[in-house]
């Protein structure tokens, strides 16, 4: 019924008009007007235009109660001085309802004294015209204590009305909020994913890139050496699917919800039938620094010369900074692959400390003018640094005195929980 009266308000409006007119008029046409006047000669026509004052301007009350209560307010005093009393001067207890439930507590309280002047005036013509019956407080307090009541009660109604309002208000403000925490953990997700899709497409199509090109130059002299080529293209490749089968695996939490009954996923079935991936490796762990060495040995097999220097262990180390320092040598790798130049050679010095933290420095002697994948919109340092920042570490990324390149990351120990 709310939601009806909020799109057609003209409907109720007329039905409650319509109710105090018909009401009043049944009173005059009936003549029970007579039975409470205390003027019984009062002529019809007064009758009628005080039934009609006091009825027809009830279909405004909601929008402009205080503007209806001003034309209305000199008929009930006629009504009054009169000893007319008839009973549809009882709207004016609707209109006050109103004037509480639209207005302010000030607009009320006006509205509240002018009302007050009709019922001082028929107070005193009884006391005048009866005054051994009743005395002005017999009349005039009754009367302003139920006009006090409906104030009192359009007060609390609209009160009501406020906090139920104040509710939904704050229901769609929480479900705003949660849409938005749902855009940004998605937002922050692909990022990761993005990330993760870049450390392991572009660090391993770097690999197989240069696999491939020392491959043909060596095909031609030396079937040997390309024959070795090939065999870590393949091994690259499939440690590349490995690794693309388990971030997607990451994503797909329920699998049996796309895929009929009995069927065998693509991915799976694809890769050993292909020889680029064996067995096992579907739901392999991420890379850690045990894997480095592998990594190193990947490079090596590129044609990219690579020294490493180790100081310490990383056993005490959590997976997910193993796996942030990883990356960054990983990124640093593959950036002098592509941007280091045929001649180029590479350096990586790594330092345990203790409490988690942890030193790497990655550099090369290519060409250190080139800007090592952050000169044309690429993703490789801004992973670094998000890696990096995550456990409040810092990166350096920027060329050599002489030439080459520095990459050196640095992750403070842990704050104690």
């Amino acid at each position: 019924m709310r939601a009806f009266d909020r799109r057609h308000p003209l409907v109720w409006d007329v039905l409650v008009t319509g109710f105090f007119v018909t009401a009043a008029f049944t009173d005059v046409l009936g003549g029970g007007w007579r039975y409470i006047t205390q003027n019984p000669q009062a002529p019809t026509w007064l009758i009628v235009t005080l039934s009609l004052g006091f009825t027809v301007p009830l279909l405004w009350r909601r929008t402009h109660p205080v503007a209806i209560l001003l034309p209305m307010l000199p008929l009930a005093v006629v009504n009054a001085w009169t000893g007319t009393d008839l009973q549809s001067s009882l709207t004016l207890l609707v209109v006050t309802f109103n004037i509480a439930l639209h207005t302010a507590l000030r607009t009320l309280l006006a509205s509240y004294a002018v009302t007050m002047i009709p019922i001082v005036v028929d107070g005193f013509r009884n006391a005048t015209e009866q005054a051994a019956d009743q005395s002005p407080d017999q009349t005039i307090v009754p009367q302003a204590t139920r006009l006090a009541m409906v104030a009192i009660v359009g007060i609390s109604y609209r009160t009501r009305q406020e906090y139920l309002a104040s509710l939904v208000e704050r229901a769609a403000q929480l479900e705003v909020e949660r849409d938005q925490q749902a855009r940004l953990a998605t937002a922050a997700e692909r990022t990761r994913i993005a990330r993760e899709m870049h450390d392991i497409i572009g660090h391993n199509l770097s690999v197989i890139t240069s696999l491939a090109d020392g491959g043909s130059y060596a095909a031609a002299k030396n079937p040997e050496r390309a024959a070795q080529a090939l065999t870590a293209i393949g091994t690259t490749s499939r440690q590349a699917l490995g690794e693309l089968r388990r971030l997607l695996d990451v994503l797909r939490t329920d699998p049996s919800a796309t895929e009929p009954p009995g069927a065998e996923p693509p991915g799976p079935a694809l890769g050993p039938a292909l020889g680029l991936e064996p067995p096992g490796m579907e739901m392999a762990p991420q890379p850690s620094l045990t894997d480095l060495d592998h990594l190193i040995e990947g490079v090596r097999s590129a044609g990219l010369p690579v020294r490493t220097t180790i100081h310490g262990y990383a056993t005490a180390l959590p997976p997910g900074r193993q796996l942030t320092v990883y990356r960054v040598i990983q990124e640093a790798l593959t950036n002098t692959l592509k941007h280091g130049g045929p001649d180029a050679t590479s350096t990586v010095s790594v330092s345990y400390g203790d409490g988690g933290a942890v030193t790497a420095t990655v550099t090369d002697t290519g060409r250190g003018n080139t800007p090592h994948g952050n000169g044309t919109g690429g993703r490789g340092l801004t992973g670094m640094r998000e890696r990096t920042a995550l456990y409040g570490g810092t990166l350096e990324s920027g060329p050599l005195p002489d030439h080459g390149w520095r990459v050196h990351l640095h992750l403070p120990e842990e704050t104690p929980q």
